[in-house]
């Protein structure tokens, strides 16, 4: 299964981050290295958000990184939300769909 995690973001994040960036990619790079966080970035052209994609049996991986997030932990979340994502197409989909067989 995928999951999305949404960030809704603070006014001047780009700025407002960067005390915080370097303990943010550790924590997301851990979260790589554990094989839940497979991307994750800033949205650009505005920067107003984020989204980070996990894959596990449950929402929980997305959860708990969102909790100890040194983002959402300094205020520079306004809001976030994990979503189950149906991935039907690429090497990793969770629900593989043949077009053929519609």
């Amino acid at each position: 299964m995928h999951y999305l995690l949404i960030y809704d973001v603070i006014d001047d994040y780009v700025t407002a981050r960067v005390p915080f960036r370097k303990l943010h990619l550790l924590h997301a790079t851990a979260a790589h290295q554990r094989g839940e966080l497979i991307l994750g970035g800033a949205l650009a052209n505005p920067a107003d958000g984020a989204v980070l994609v996990f894959q596990g049996d449950s929402p929980g991986a997305a959860e708990d990184f969102a909790k100890a997030d040194p983002y959402v932990l300094n205020g520079l979340i306004t809001r976030w939300r994990v979503r189950e994502w149906t991935t039907v197409v690429g090497d990793n989909a969770s629900v593989r769909v043949d077009p053929n067989s519609l």
